[in-house]
């Protein structure tokens, strides 16, 4: 007995130590086989990286070939100094957005990846993230310097650029995509037809895409309240293999979350901000996400335990910041199985936010629902997902 106990034993520890390796490369907590590959990839080459939804290159300067579910965006994403660019240019300070072309470009390297994002880092404060998720999102962070983006179009997917107000547009043959900046800057259509957005210090570039058909008065506003920093943060919640991942996409500053995988019947998160001025979260639910918690319209939303109040429209749901927490629930285009729950948070520092059948609210099952002490936090930081940008 004694030595086939020692066996197991050292089995077990040899499992343990495979386990603690494959998580230690990877970075984050130990993604399906399929992912695990695609980490491995990432990892080994540094030149591409290939998710379920979002797909790229990189070259020294720039993101090349951005793909949202096979099909090229961009033929590549550069960004630069703004103070490099007008001094190697000697365009002034004041000049002409649209006639910012050709960027160099500061050089990038991917700097990490997780089951849902990728992030690539520059030789500056800027930083890019790609988000693995249905919309293909891409962010620019400008951090502490400001920058210019110039993203190309490409021509294999027949892409085109308009100005829509605060945004621009962009649609391929099978999507469409806006651009928005949450922040201090903007975003133009230049004047090879390409786009280029001027980012000031510590503002983010954001491009969100959809399916045809897909963009609708809902995608709109909620691009509305991240232009306006009203929206900060988005969560998008998917089930892969059976098992829910989460990603976090941040739009504003001294915002971080948390999220938390205890219950499969709810979505739980903790959101801090510095500042205790409320702020709006977008959280996106997969169709197959959606199928653990309930319909769209038998959801309802807690905050810190609290049913919060539902609105009826946005105007309302904006209402609820500095008054009392508020959601909304939508569906865009014909993506009627997936769900956007909209949370309007009252006040920070630290709040929990909780989505699950709102027969479960009614029914006070929410008491039980977990904190996020320092155990809970310990969990989410293994098998959740957390995003944490400083000013």
């Amino acid at each position: 007995m004694p030595r086939i106990a020692a066996v197991a034993l050292a089995a077990l520890v040899t499992m343990a130590t495979l386990s603690v390796a494959v998580v230690g490369a990877a970075g984050t907590a130990q993604p399906s086989e399929s992912h695990a590959m695609t980490a491995q990839d990432v990892t080994a080459d540094g030149e591409a990286y290939a998710g379920t939804h979002v797909a790229f290159e990189t070259s020294s300067n720039a993101i090349v070939d951005y793909r949202v579910d096979d099909e090229t965006v961009f033929e590549n994403v550069t960004v630069a100094s703004q103070s490099n660019y007008q001094s190697q240019t000697e365009a002034g300070a004041d000049a002409r957005l649209s006639a910012v072309v050709d960027l160099s470009g500061l050089g990038l390297s991917l700097d990490a990846q997780s089951e849902t994002r990728a992030d690539v880092a520059t030789d500056g404060s800027a930083s890019l993230s790609a988000h693995d998720t249905e919309r293909g999102i891409l962010t620019v962070d400008a951090g502490e310097d400001a920058q210019y983006v110039a993203l190309n179009l490409s021509e294999e997917s027949n892409a085109t650029a308009s100005d829509e107000g605060d945004r621009v547009l962009v649609e391929t043959d099978e999507r469409t995509g806006a651009l928005v900046v949450a922040g201090d800057g903007e975003v133009a259509v230049n004047d090879n037809g390409d786009v280029t957005a001027d980012l000031g210090s510590e503002s983010t570039l954001v491009f969100r895409s959809y399916e045809d058909g897909e963009r609708d008065e809902n995608a709109e506003e909620q691009e509305r309240l991240i232009a306006e920093g009203t929206a900060t943060v988005e969560v998008y919640a998917d089930a892969v293999d059976g098992e829910r991942v989460v990603d976090v996409a941040t739009y504003g500053h001294d915002t971080a979350v948390e999220t938390g995988a205890e219950a499969e019947e709810r979505l739980e998160m903790s959101v801090e901000r510095a500042e205790s001025e409320g702020k709006i979260v977008i959280v996106s639910v997969s169709e197959a996400a959606l199928e653990t918690v309930g319909s769209a319209e038998d959801l309802a939303v807690t905050v810190d335990g609290e049913a919060a109040a539902e609105a009826s429209s946005y105007s309302e749901l904006e209402g609820g910041i500095g008054e009392e927490p508020r959601y909304m629930v939508t569906s865009s285009g014909n993506a009627e199985a997936a769900a956007d729950v909209l949370v309007a948070i009252d006040h920070f520092s630290e709040r929990d936010v909780a989505i699950q059948n709102a027969d479960d609210v009614e029914s006070g099952d929410d008491d039980s629902l977990p904190g996020f002490g320092a155990g809970t936090a310990l969990v989410a930081a293994l098998i959740g997902v957390g995003a944490r940008v400083h000013s």
